[in-house]
């Protein structure tokens, strides 16, 4: 079985890189999805597509219900939901894509710093798992995938 991961949340680093990379040379069956993560074209994609807005909160409306197209259909595809909360932005959309997954009964996994704990602890009283880095991103994948877990040997390692 090749396992569905939905990247969500802050698009200024390369966390996602860092747990593609990762899950690549652990050697999971993982595949990625996520938002689409250029700014600028996430913003305007409504108005780009279906017409200029005069006011901003339609523009970013429009942009809005089509990026939704996307989230809700890889969201709903997906087996596990990582979200990302960085730490320069405010993402009120990772925190709705949190809340969708668990609405959905999605396993999610959320992955931000030991600073914005008290914010987001709803968020993470949702999720299976609270990480703090990429890696533990990835060892917890290792683990629910593989059932492999640093420093044991399992039958899966053993077969390999």
């Amino acid at each position: 079985m090749t396992w569905t991961i939905y990247l969500s949340g802050e698009i200024h680093s390369d966390w996602r890189q860092q747990i593609e990379t990762g899950a690549r040379a652990a050697g999971l069956p993982v595949a990625f999805s996520a938002p689409v993560t250029h700014h600028e074209a996430s913003d305007d994609a409504g108005v780009a597509i279906l017409g200029a807005e005069p006011d901003k909160f339609w523009h970013d409306h429009k942009g809005a219900q089509i990026n939704a197209i996307r989230t809700r259909t890889l969201i709903g595809k997906a087996d596990i939901v990582v979200v990302r909360f960085g730490e320069k932005y405010k993402q009120w959309n990772a925190a709705f894509d949190a809340g969708y997954a668990a609405a959905l009964g999605k396993p999610l996994i959320v992955l931000h710093s030991d600073e914005h704990a008290h914010a987001l602890k709803e968020v993470d009283a949702a999720a299976l798992a609270v990480a703090r880095t990429s890696e533990q991103v990835v060892s917890i994948l290792r683990y629910v995938i593989d059932g492999a877990l640093s420093g044991y040997t399992t039958a899966q390692d053993t077969a390999r």
